[in-house]
């Protein structure tokens, strides 16, 4: 084999790395850029969960101190009369 023989069949194989090196780094990205769909689909369903978690605090927050109120009532009278509290 002369030296134009070994240049050509080191130009292929340069080119079939290239096309494998190419195929590889696009698996890659496809997996990274499915990766990155799924990341911000779980972020917008934590959203949506986050805000549906602060209107149930929202309404349950008032109820929460009425409850609170409710019971120092009961604690007051607890303390005045023990007997009473029981009967």
């Amino acid at each position: 084999m002369d030296r134009d023989s070994w240049a050509f069949i080191l130009a292929l194989i340069g080119t079939a790395c290239w096309a494998i090196c190419f195929a590889w780094m696009r698996r890659i990205s496809t997996r990274q850029t499915d990766l990155l769909d799924e990341i911000h689909a779980q972020g917008k369903r934590i959203e949506v969960l986050s805000r549906a978690e602060h209107d149930l605090i929202k309404e349950v927050h008032p109820q929460v101190n009425e409850i609170k109120e409710s019971m120092e009532e009961v604690e007051t009278v607890v303390k005045e009369d023990p007997g009473k509290a029981s009967t």
